[in-house]
């Protein structure tokens, strides 16, 4: 992409600008690591670092433009142009879309926002896409896909920047759509300016983020911001459809705020979507979902009641994209698994382990209530929460594990910066509370290693238990104050069983 610099700062008109208009812009860019010549660098004021401070380096680097909300010495910048305004961070989301011409505009854009069943959702969605013969794109927390191609990711949602390039890339090679995990954080900060969504579903809403949000109602108000989105005056485009789930308490505020055609969808409530004889068994489940088209009898790969609400969105997705309801059957029970969400392990082990992400007191409680569905013997929970975090969710999660499990192990997730003891300490608060609300005949341990958890979990394990290592699903790494190190739940557990000779 190349722009005018001049175009660019037309879209700023209360910009302050020293030096030349009539230059080249061929990227943009807020990291001075990333700057190439000919970049325009913007200035972000953050909590760790400010990016007034990288000026000089950016300038190095070839930088022909800095975006700034400071004043900042003429020494160094006399060859490049200085556009001053009041907030880089929203100027920054005004012109980065432009730049990159507006791709969410080109584009059927799915978004998918809520507590849990992000990924899974948006998985399910690709699939019936494909299945019906779409280019789709995909955006989030596991992974980021072009077609075939994948890419890594850094958040839920990509920075401004970084998810227009995705987004540009996407149409460049001929994505019709993009289907999107969008977090309350990119929805706070801003980093979806210029997508227009045709597709907003909601999953749920728990507890999570307060760190961030600070309450519940600014947690639900910022949510609710995609759905606002989808009727706004200078929309481009047409059609827009809400997917809500009115189990949720929060689904019917969230609909209200849509401003267009719901396809409601539910278990225990009267909606567009329902499902019905519902079985629940390790290696999968069968429903039968109830909608305008009849009955859509399922046989799937997946399982767990939090999977069929998963399906039931993705169904009503793909319905409102006017796709075949045969198709969406026929995708969804060739639709295998997630990567860590509900993930069997199998090494030859006569007894069921499942890793899973879930990293919140709902999550958890979803997962532990579906493995107690199928469950015939012991439940061995390995779990722990995530340092720089939530800290209200430790207790409760903490006695959801003692309620669901019959012996629980609580170790190291992502400590980050605080320590592993000190997390472990907030969890057993809600254990000891577990107890002693008359589940004493269940225990108990506490290993902040979390090898040593999850091999003692596997050693405690007999014939036809369920091991459940919730928290990190599909991670493969563990950030440590002082370093993030190789870790994935799923190799450490074949690990430990093939190591232990482990056979059914």
């Amino acid at each position: 992409m190349i722009k005018g610099l001049k175009q660019l700062t037309d879209l700023l008109p209360a910009a302050a600008i020293q030096g030349r208009l009539e230059r080249e812009i061929r990227a943009v860019a807020h990291d001075s690591r990333q700057v190439v010549p000919g970049t325009l660098f913007v200035c972000l004021s953050g909590v760790h670092a400010d990016g007034h401070d990288f000026i000089t380096a950016a300038v190095q680097q070839g930088a022909a433009a800095v975006l700034v909300e400071k004043d900042v010495p003429a020494a160094g910048c006399e060859d490049i142009t200085i556009i001053k305004v009041a907030d880089t961070r929203k100027a920054m989301q005004v012109i980065v879309p432009y730049f990159f011409d507006y791709p969410g505009h080109k584009l059927r854009m799915i978004g998918v926002t809520g507590t849990n069943g992000k990924t899974t959702t948006t998985y399910l969605i690709r699939s019936i896409l494909r299945q019906a013969g779409h280019k789709a794109g995909l955006i989030g927390t596991i992974q980021t896909m072009i077609g075939d191609q994948i890419l890594p990711v850094k958040n839920t949602t990509p920075d401004v920047i970084e998810l227009q390039s995705i987004l540009a890339e996407m149409v460049a090679n001929g994505m019709e759509y993009a289907i999107m995990e969008v977090s309350s954080h990119a929805l706070a900060l801003g980093r979806i300016a210029g997508c227009e969504f045709d597709v907003a579903v909601f999953t749920n809403m728990t507890q999570d983020h307060l760190d961030f949000h600070q309450t519940f109602a600014n947690y639900i108000e910022t949510k609710a911001e995609l759905f606002r989105s989808l009727n706004r005056p200078d929309s481009k485009k047409q059609g827009k459809t809400a997917i809500i789930n009115f189990d949720d308490p929060v689904g019917k505020a969230m609909a209200a705020h849509a401003g267009c055609p719901v396809i409601s969808y539910g278990i225990n409530s009267t909606a567009v979507l329902t499902a019905d004889s519902l079985a629940v068994a390790a290696a999968g489940s069968s429903f039968s979902i109830k909608g305008p088209f009849g009955a859509m009898p399922l046989t799937l790969n997946i399982t767990g009641m939090f999977n069929v609400y998963n399906v039931l969105a993705a169904a009503g997705a793909a319905l409102a994209e006017k796709i075949d309801p045969a198709i969406i059957r026929q995708a969804l029970e060739g639709f295998s698994s997630v990567p860590g969400r509900f993930e069997l392990v199998q090494a030859g082990q006569p007894f069921t382990v499942i890793v899973d992400y879930a990293h919140t007191p709902d999550g958890l409680e979803n997962v532990l209530k579906t493995a107690k569905q199928f469950a015939t013997a012991k439940i061995i929970v390995v779990f722990g929460c995530g340092g720089d975090r939530d800290r209200t969710k430790r207790p409760l999660m903490g006695k959801l594990a003692a309620v669901y499990g019959d012996i629980v192990l609580a170790t190291s997730d992502n400590p980050r910066s605080e320590e592993p003891g000190k997390i472990l300490e907030d969890i057993e608060v809600g254990l000891k509370d577990a107890l002693a609300a008359g589940h004493s005949a269940k225990s108990y341990q506490i290993i902040i290693d979390r090898r040593q958890a999850i091999t003692q979990a596997i050693q405690l394990a007999g014939p036809q238990d369920v091991v459940l290592i919730a928290g990190k699903g599909h991670e493969t790494y563990q950030i440590l104050k002082d370093r993030t190190i190789d870790f994935d739940d799923r190799q450490v557990a074949r690990e430990v069983i093939r190591e232990m000779k482990i056979n059914a």
